[in-house]
C-alpha cells in the first residue's frame, strides 16, 4: 500500500457533486492499494499515518503528531498512486488493486485510522468522482510505502 500524507491547514473532498466533507488542520491522506497487498498490513499503516510526527512543537521541530494535537484526517482512495510510466506516455494502472481487495482494504483502513485517536476522520468514496481541495502546510508531503518495510 502507498499513502501520500500531506500536512494541511484544511482540506475537503466533494463526492459526485455533493456537499464538501471538510477538515481543519490535520492530515490529507491519499491511499493507494496494490494488487499484491494483503489486509494484514492495514492496521500498521493506519497507526503509522495517524502518529507520524510531522507537526511542529514549541521549538519549531517536527515532533508532534496529528493525534497529539487533536487534529483530523481526510482520507481519499487513489488508485493512480500505482501508475506505471515505464512505457509510452499513457500511464498503466495494472498494479493497482481492483475490488474486492481494493474496497476491503480502503474500508478497513478507514475503520483502523478512526480508532487512532484523531479528532475526526472524513473520507471520500471508493470509485467515485471526487474533487479534492487542500492547503498544504509547509509544504510537508510524506510518502509511506509498505513495500519498503
Amino acid at each position: 500500500m502507498r499513502a501520500v500524507i500531506q500536512r494541511v491547514t484544511g482540506a475537503s473532498v466533494t463526492v459526485n457533486g455533493g456537499e464538501p466533507r471538510t477538515i481543519g488542520p490535520g492530515l490529507m491522506i491519499l491511499l493507494g492499494i496494490k494488487d499484491t497487498d494483503t489486509l494484514d498490513i492495514v492496521p500498521k499503516l493506519a497507526e503509522k499515518c495517524a502518529h507520524l510526527r510531522i507537526f511542529c512543537d514549541e521549538e519549531g521541530k517536527m515532533n508532534k503528531s496529528a493525534v497529539e494535537l487533536g487534529y483530523s484526517a481526510l482520507v481519499v482512495s487513489n488508485f493512480t498512486l500505482y501508475a506505471s510510466t515505464k512505457k509510452g506516455k499513457r500511464p498503466s494502472f495494472v498494479a493497482a488493486a481492483k475490488p474486492p481487495l481494493a474496497t476491503d482494504a480502503y474500508e478497513l483502513f478507514l475503520q483502523q485510522i478512526s480508532q487512532q485517536g484523531l479528532s475526526q476522520v472524513k473520507h471520500g468514496e471508493f470509485g467515485a468522482d471526487m474533487q479534492v481541495s487542500m492547503v498544504n502546510d509547509g509544504p510537508v508531503t510524506i510518502v509511506v510505502d509498505t513495500d519498503e518495510w
